[in-house]
C-alpha cells in the first residue's frame, strides 16, 4: 500500500451558508471514486473538522459525477456575520478536507507518478 493526499486524487471548492460548511469533492480520476468513498467517511469528514466542532456531517455521493458533497453543520462560528474570525467562512476550508491521507494499491497509477508520500 501507498499513501497518498486525497489532494493527489481529488479537487474540493467549499462555500458557506449561515453556520453550515459545504465542500464539493470531485474525483480527478472516476476510478479512484470507490477508494476515496471507502476512505473520506462521514466519521472521517467529522474528525477532520473535530477542532470546529460539527452538530453534524452528511456525505452525499454523487457516484456519475465521480464526485461527492459535504455538509457540516454548525462549524463557522456563527457564519460570516456572526464571525469575529478574519476567515471564518467556508470558501477556504476544503483545504483541510484535501489533506486527508489516502490509501492506494501500490500498483495505481497515482501511486507510482511521484506522488507518495508513505509506502506502508
Amino acid at each position: 500500500m501507498t499513501t497518498v493526499m486525497l489532494r493527489d486524487l481529488a479537487n474540493a471548492r467549499s462555500g458557506d451558508k449561515g453556520n453550515r460548511l459545504n465542500i464539493a469533492l470531485v474525483c480527478r480520476d472516476p476510478a479512484h471514486f470507490s477508494v476515496i468513498a471507502a476512505q473520506v467517511t462521514e466519521a472521517r469528514v467529522a474528525d477532520v473538522f473535530a477542532s470546529r466542532h460539527p452538530t453534524r456531517v452528511v456525505r452525499y455521493a454523487l457516484p456519475n459525477l465521480a464526485a461527492f458533497n459535504f455538509v457540516l453543520d454548525d462549524v463557522l462560528e456563527g457564519g460570516v456575520n456572526a464571525s469575529l474570525g478574519l476567515d471564518g467562512h467556508g470558501k477556504s476550508l476544503s483545504f483541510l478536507l484535501l489533506d486527508i491521507p489516502i490509501q492506494l494499491e501500490a500498483d495505481d497509477p497515482r501511486a507510482t507518478r511521484g506522488t507518495q508520500h508513505q509506502t506502508v
